[in-house]
């Protein structure tokens, strides 16, 4: 699986949610994650979104679309608690 992402994008979401996209990255990784369709975000592409945790532990949302083999990661930052609950409970 390969990963990409707009280096501006990425510098404005660690400076905001403190997630860099590398680490982002990782929850792909995590084999209790969770990806859920998000068509509320995008009518130009499909977007996705998916639950789970880091590398480093930290408990994620990573909006993203997938081209082939290919990640587009657009944005991450941590779960809210309701959205951890949802994770948690699987």
């Amino acid at each position: 699986m390969d990963f990409e992402w707009n280096k501006n994008k990425a510098e404005i979401n660690l400076k905001k949610h403190g997630v860099s996209f590398q680490e982002a990255a990782t929850v792909f990784g995590d084999n209790l994650a969770l990806t859920f369709n998000d068509p509320d975000h995008s009518i130009d592409e499909h977007r996705l979104l998916t639950f789970g945790v880091t590398r480093t532990g930290k408990y994620v949302v990573v909006s993203h679309t997938e081209l082939d083999t290919t990640i587009r990661i657009i944005s991450a930052r941590q779960m809210t608690k309701q959205e951890k609950k949802i994770y948690e409970e699987g």
